[in-house]
């Protein structure tokens, strides 16, 4: 018995899963990066390399 429920939510959660993708396509973004250097800015402050460090 307790087999047969963790397969039920595994395939419900699989269903979940696949309807996510589907009504939402392509919501993850490319992370900011600098346009003089290329690193990947984290936050909103700017990058270490305008800072003249």
């Amino acid at each position: 018995m307790p087999l047969k429920l963790i397969l039920l939510f595994l395939i419900v959660m699989a269903v979940v899963a696949m309807f996510g993708r589907l009504r939402f396509p392509g919501t993850a973004s490319k992370p900011k990066t600098c346009p003089k250097c290329g690193r990947h800015l984290i936050g909103r402050g700017d990058c270490t390399c305008r800072k003249g460090a």
